[in-house]
């Protein structure tokens, strides 16, 4: 059992953790889960649950976190047109697929498993971000729909293994098939809702009768955690959103890509 003072000390973990997605999110464009998932699995780590499930649970508890910021996300750039409804329609279900099957896989995958998911597209993205120019493979998108569905589907199925809402996997590819860049960021978040909420499903199920959780846990997702994150990270993403207009762009994402490096790399060590 926790005692009051390490409790206090995990409250104030989950709490900064909203403020630093939240900023982070909102000064990017990226999804909070990037953050959310190494930090909560060091806060975990660091009250000692158990090994075998504290990536479980920061994947889990990120992917519910995210559902209330995707659907603040998708709404605002719905409002200003950046939605792409055919690409939209095309993606969706084949991303929440993935995202399920992945969700339902973390029942059989081990923790150390879902660190090295992490880890490496961590680092993958940690270059992208650095890189000055982003990789273009094709002048268009695929012509093939079936083509599109499978990307789709590897994307929603690794966002739910990392824990992400898919922006951060979503919109480097579609920016590399010479996708408009605004209307890219806008059509990942509305898909971030529907690879969260069936990831979030998947690990509940996975993590059902699951010895070591932490108390009140649904499945393998912490609902104090979601609880105290979740409402702090909501609040403070516009204001980051209002300050990434103040900032050099270019030394911000090298600050992060720098940032997620390191904090790859500790996860794939751990």
């Amino acid at each position: 059992m926790l005692g009051g003072p390490a409790i206090i000390a995990l409250i104030a973990g989950f709490a900064a953790t909203g403020v630093i997605s939240g900023i982070i999110a909102g000064l990017l464009g990226v999804g909070g889960g990037i953050v959310i998932v190494p930090v909560l699995f060091w806060v975990l780590t660091l009250f000692q649950f158990p090994p075998s499930i504290t990536s479980h649970l920061a994947v889990a508890t990120s992917l519910a976190i995210i559902i209330p910021t995707s659907i603040s996300s998708m709404r605002a750039h719905a409002k200003r047109g950046n939605v792409d409804r055919a690409l939209y329609s095309l993606w969706a279900p084949a991303a929440f697929v993935g995202a399920l099957i992945g969700g339902v896989m973390a029942k059989f995958i081990p923790g150390g498993g879902l660190r090295l998911v992490f880890g490496v597209v961590g680092l993958l993205v940690a270059v992208n971000m650095a890189i000055p120019r982003h990789l273009v493979i094709s002048d268009h998108l695929p012509k093939s729909a079936w083509v599109n569905r499978a990307i789709a589907t590897v994307i929603g199925f690794i966002s739910s293994l990392m824990g992400i809402g898919g922006g951060t996997l979503s919109v480097p590819t579609l920016t590399s098939l010479s996708f408009p860049v605004h209307r890219a960021v806008g059509t990942s978040a509305a898909l971030g809702l529907l690879i969260a909420v069936p990831g979030v499903a998947g690990f509940i199920w996975a993590g059902l009768g699951v010895a070591g959780r932490p108390p009140l846990s649904l499945g393998f997702v912490s609902l104090p955690a979601v609880l105290l994150i979740a409402p702090i990270s909501y609040l403070i993403a516009p204001w980051g959103a209002k300050v990434a207009h103040a900032l050099n762009a270019r030394y911000l994402k090298l600050a992060f890509a720098f940032f997620l490096a390191i904090t790859s790399a500790r996860m794939l060590l751990s």
